[in-house]
């Protein structure tokens, strides 16, 4: 069996970026949930995975899809840092104010520009919940791990045999 083409690896990725924020809006938005500057900061890691994958099927060549990949990859293993840092480290703290991910989501200028999406509301151990039983950050770090790993399989697909 033959793997997918890199095109359709891309917009697979993309799409699951996509969804997954998706998913987190209707969660603030219809159930409550409020973000940490950490959810935030891995919802704006999400759309810019599927902002280079989309790049990536308009560029069409095939070093711009393996440099697309290349990008995926390091832009999934920033979220699993993150996802990480917000269950182990930022959860247990009673304040998350002005840490790593405020400062870049303030440089970024994004919770002024769509604040519906992009403003923390919480507090991080305000926003430690689960969904299904798992703690949402977990949810966040396997679509991570899934999405770099189908990068990892386009750059490993581009070696030479």
């Amino acid at each position: 069996m033959t793997a997918a083409p890199a095109g359709k690896r891309l917009g697979i990725i993309a799409l699951i970026s996509i969804a997954a924020v998706a998913v987190a809006l209707v969660s603030q938005h219809g159930y409550g949930m409020e973000p940490c500057p950490w959810c935030v900061l891995q919802r704006t890691i999400f759309l810019a995975i599927a902002a280079i994958c989309v790049v990536g099927l308009m560029l069409r060549g095939a070093a711009a899809r393996a440099g697309a990949a290349g990008l995926v990859l390091l832009l999934a293993l920033c979220g699993i840092a993150a996802a990480l840092w917000q269950h182990f480290y930022a959860a247990a703290s009673a304040s998350c104010n002005l840490t790593l991910a405020d400062k870049i989501l303030n440089a970024l200028q994004l919770p002024s520009l769509l604040p519906d999406v992009f403003s923390p509301r919480a507090t991080c151990a305000d926003a430690a919940v689960n969904l299904f039983g798992v703690p949402y950050d977990f949810w966040s770090l396997g679509l991570f791990v899934l999405l770099g790993l189908i990068a990892l399989t386009m750059l490993a697909a581009r070696r030479p045999r």
